[in-house]
């Protein structure tokens, strides 16, 4: 399917680590940065720009702030000393700011801009420097790049995900035939297995058996693409419809709880989807599995091969097991794989997060938790991570090659 372009949303962007003494700054009075060449080649030499932004600072898992307000980027002096500034308002994003953060400010296509605040060489950092096209770790001094559609990544289902994390929502290109396949399911959500399988069945092109990390993607993707557009379809009737309580006032209440509904099925559709779409790869591949099957302490590994009536006899060799837990997304809780399964060294985990920092994949190494990632995420790492990470394919031929020896 055709997909959208970054040049589509960004026009540039500039970024930077900041010092102890910007940091204070921005949670200060003061509240401007001096130009830079690259502040200039993103926004101009103006005298005077008031910018409608967006502020959005992301820490960790479920922590993040988003303001609406301004920065101006104006003169302070009359030339030949001319001088720009970046002014930025006072607002809990620019408070939570702290030494050795990175702030992004994005230029978006409509003229406005995003301020970005990130910790320091955290997994939000990667993933954002990845999506701009950003090579170098940030510095003390702002670095820019322009985005064009010579330069501009295609927005694929990675590229979505990270837009996600910053509200912003991408068009769908082809929605027509996005809206032909669900146009059976109405306003009604099917059943998470069966909109996989309409995943599936509509790329008939793409061969787990072939290439297992493309297809897993190429399933995924579709999947969320049919998913968002049928959601779409669903929130707007439901917009239509109105928010009323029985004496005609506004329903503050049940748009609070439709809207945490929407993200609660987002939530829980992405990890069955995921589920649902591994089953298949293993299956086309003819390795035995159980999903969910039972170990110690009525823990449930996502997968467990060759299963689980293997794994509770005590004479099948533990060599021969293997256990795979699926998480679309990682944050912190990659952790509760560790229990799943005492007689496994070392397990096993498959997400579709990119670019995790490398304290987390450090500690996931030294816990024996081994990553795999489809070979499109891989991408997104750095160097000194992508030596050990392992593909869907790797994944796939060490159970074959155990349960060839069994």
């Amino acid at each position: 399917m055709r997909r959208g372009l970054l040049s589509d949303y960004f026009d540039g962007v500039a970024v930077k680590r900041l010092s102890a003494v910007e940091a204070n700054v921005l949670r200060s009075n003061q509240h401007e940065f001096n130009s830079s060449k690259q502040l200039k080649s993103l926004l101009g030499t103006p005298d005077r720009v008031q910018y409608q932004s967006i502020f959005i600072w992301i820490g960790g898992e479920q922590e993040a702030l988003s303001e609406e307000g301004f920065l101006t980027w104006y003169q302070s002096r009359k030339p030949p000393r001319r001088e720009h500034r970046l002014y930025f308002p006072t607002n809990a994003v620019c408070e939570a700011a702290a030494e050795g953060d990175v702030l992004f400010i994005a230029r978006r296509t409509d003229n406005t801009l995003m301020a970005i605040i990130v910790p320091g060489d955290s997994t939000i950092q990667n993933q954002l420097l990845w999506l701009f096209g950003l090579e170098a770790q940030p510095a003390l001094q702002f670095e820019s790049l322009e985005i064009s559609k010579d330069n501009a990544a295609e927005l694929d289902f990675t590229a979505r995900y990270i837009l996600d994390e910053l509200g912003i929502e991408v068009e769908e290109p082809e929605a027509d035939r996005l809206d032909t396949l669900i146009g059976r399911f109405g306003l009604v959500f099917p059943p998470t297995r069966v909109l996989s399988e309409l995943a599936r069945t509509s790329l008939s092109h793409v061969s787990a058996a072939d290439d297992p990390d493309a297809a897993l993607m190429a399933w995924i993707d579709m999947e969320e693409q049919l998913f968002r557009r049928l959601e779409r379809h669903v929130v707007a009737d439901r917009i239509r419809s109105g928010f009323h309580s029985d004496d005609e006032r506004a329903d503050v209440d049940g748009f609070m709880g439709f809207s945490k509904s929407v993200q609660n099925r987002r939530k829980k559709r992405a990890g069955l989807a995921l589920e649902h779409h591994l089953e298949a790869v293993f299956s086309a591949h003819k390795v035995r599995f159980d999903r969910e099957g039972e170990t110690e302490n009525r823990n449930k590994p996502d997968f467990l091969f060759p299963g689980q009536e293997e794994y509770r006899n005590p004479v099948f060799p533990a060599a021969c097991l293997t256990m795979l837990g699926s998480k679309s997304t990682l944050k912190d809780r990659w952790r509760q794989v560790l229990s799943e399964a005492e007689r496994i060294t070392p397990k096993h985990l498959l997400t579709l997060e990119p670019g995790i920092s490398e304290n987390q994949t450090d500690e996931m190494r030294a816990k024996q938790l081994q990553l795999v990632l489809p070979q499109s995420l891989h991408s997104t790492y750095r160097d000194s991570q992508r030596g050990w990470l392992m593909t869907l394919r790797n994944f796939v031929e060490l159970v074959k090659e155990r349960q060839r020896v069994e």
